[in-house]
């Protein structure tokens, strides 16, 4: 009569793994990024190594580098601070030529105007 313990409770739901916030998202402090990814890796202002963590209030944005040794890219998560306690940091050249390549390609396929300004914040 000896049955197995437990009922569903030792599946591992694959619905609720992978990534919960997506580029251009505002999170608090302490907000869950990604459940069980080794997709993605812990960039700035994020801790954790499997279950990725916001450690800052900001908005989230991806970037990708590649990794000399393997020649694999990888995929960072990164949140850019805001608030009071964010520090004041210049936009670099990399980041404000991105954000004129968006918005030429924004008015390439025409997307609505309200779409490509919040691609440039």
């Amino acid at each position: 009569m000896g049955g197995r313990v437990g009922g569903l409770s030792h599946i591992m739901y694959a619905e609720t793994c992978g990534v919960k916030v997506s580029g251009g998202q505002r999170v608090k402090a302490g907000t869950v990024l990604t459940r069980q990814g080794d997709k993605w890796k812990p960039g700035v202002n994020v801790i954790g190594r499997m279950h990725l963590t916001a450690a800052v209030a900001g908005i989230v944005y991806f970037t990708k580098k590649r990794i000399r040794k393997t020649g694999k890219v990888d995929t960072f998560l990164n949140v850019r601070a805001e608030g009071a306690d964010a520090p004041k940091v210049a936009v670099t050249s990399v980041e404000s030529r991105k954000a004129k390549m968006s918005a030429a390609v924004a008015q390439k396929i025409r997307v609505p105007s309200y779409i490509a300004k919040k691609s440039r914040a």
